[in-house]
């Protein structure tokens, strides 16, 4: 009982900063699908990101694993080629008009 006084009568929104997620996702609808894509055709349409796009492809789907790597290591390498492959799809999405 005596706690529960201690207590504190509401309790204010975590925000990601405060949870330290630095690179949290924004909130739904405060950034369109649509500006995402185009903004992400636009980042990897320049040189630099050509490049970038580039090293992440070699690095990611041009390598090949022996048959004594871990289970662990696998799922790790399929969770990097996922996001290569989600960028792609940005880009070509981003690329098309609508």
């Amino acid at each position: 009982m005596i706690f529960d006084l201690m207590k504190p009568r509401y309790e204010l929104p975590i925000t990601p900063a405060e949870k330290g997620l630095t690179y949290a996702q924004p909130e739904p609808g405060k950034i369109e699908r649509r500006d995402i894509e185009k903004t992400f055709a636009r980042l990897f349409s320049t040189d630099d990101g050509q490049k970038v796009l580039a090293h992440l492809q070699v690095i990611t789907f041009q390598r090949a694993m022996g048959p004594g790597v871990a289970d662990e290591h696998l799922r790790y390498i399929e969770g990097q080629r996922s996001m290569v492959a989600t960028i792609l799809r940005l880009i070509d999405r981003g690329r098309k008009p609508r």
